[in-house]
């Protein structure tokens, strides 16, 4: 499924939190969503999923604008899994798991055979299957992540929007997930602050600073040392490791003003990664607003489906 959003603006007390975001996810994508703290990637996903109005702009859904909706139609697209698991349950994990089956049930009919069936296939993707029976609140930070992650697969949407998924887990288990989010079908929009796996696992990356798109492309475009000083105030480098894997080096932090000292051509290199793999007619951010790049979408398809 395509998701696109355009002119995507959402504010809190007069504040912009989001502000003119512009994007466009191909079908079978999947893509890292990264910034800062504060810089807008939580609430740009609750507006892609439909959990915020936004003050302006659109999202579309396979060219359909989403404003509008229920609930019921939009969890039948997308299925959105939050960053915090903490909440408290005396339910069991396979119960938690099955209410990624809500949109497919009416209030009165509890579960069958088939949703039983999507909830165990869930809980097997993510490794919990022995930890089906167990209460909720028995679970590790990691274990509640990895549950809220096959509720969002049992729920068996058209598309993953996820919010920092790799939260409370071990590497192990980080790795396992990244590599089960490169290869499914689905498309899949992920925000995350560990920017080697970013670079390694996702098929391009859009980078928010300030609440603003400030560049979208493949991970050698997004992630030059000139935006990574500028946007994170790191010194940092994109290379690859022993095995040609690609990782970021990082030297050490950078204060505020040596950060955007350090980016020196940093405005420049924004607008042209921003056309890494799209293309189109800039904003004034250098935000493409135009069609992508259709081979790369095919390569993108085509080793999720390989």
């Amino acid at each position: 499924m395509r998701i696109t959003a355009e002119g995507l603006t959402w504010s809190v007390a007069g504040t912009p939190v989001v502000r003119d975001v512009s994007l466009d996810i191909a079908p079978g994508e999947t893509v890292g969503l990264l910034g800062p703290n504060g810089s807008g990637k939580s609430s740009l996903l609750r507006c892609l999923a439909g959990l915020r109005t936004p003050d302006t702009g659109t999202v579309r859904y396979d060219g359909a604008c989403v404003r509008g909706w229920t609930a019921r139609r939009i969890a039948r697209h997308v299925a959105f899994a939050e960053q915090d698991a903490g909440a408290d349950s005396e339910l069991r994990v396979a119960d938690v798991v099955g209410l990624g089956r809500t949109p497919y049930r009416d209030r009165w009919r509890g579960p069958d055979a088939t949703d039983r069936a999507v909830v165990a296939a869930a809980l097997e993707r993510v490794g919990l299957t022995a930890l089906a029976g167990r209460s909720w609140k028995a679970l590790s930070g990691g274990e509640r992540q990895r549950a809220h992650i096959a509720r969002a697969l049992a729920q068996r949407p058209r598309a993953l929007l996820l919010d920092e998924p790799t939260n409370h887990l071990d590497v192990k288990h980080q790795l396992e997930l990244m590599e089960l989010l490169a290869a499914t079908p689905q498309t899949v929009l992920v925000a995350l602050h560990d920017l080697s796996l970013a670079a390694r696992y996702c098929d391009r990356l859009l980078l928010l600073h300030q609440s603003r798109l400030v560049a979208s492309g493949p991970p050698a475009a997004v992630l030059t040392s000139g935006r990574l000083a500028e946007v994170f105030e790191v010194d940092a480098s994109l290379g690859t490791d022993g095995r040609g894997r690609t990782v970021v080096a990082f030297g050490g932090p950078l204060g505020a003003g040596r950060g955007r000292a350090a980016a020196g051509g940093g405005g420049a290199a924004v607008r042209e990664g921003a056309t890494g793999s799209d293309a189109g007619t800039p904003t004034p951010e250098g935000v493409p607003r135009g069609s992508r790049d259709r081979s790369a979408e095919a390569g993108a398809v085509r080793r999720k489906t390989a």
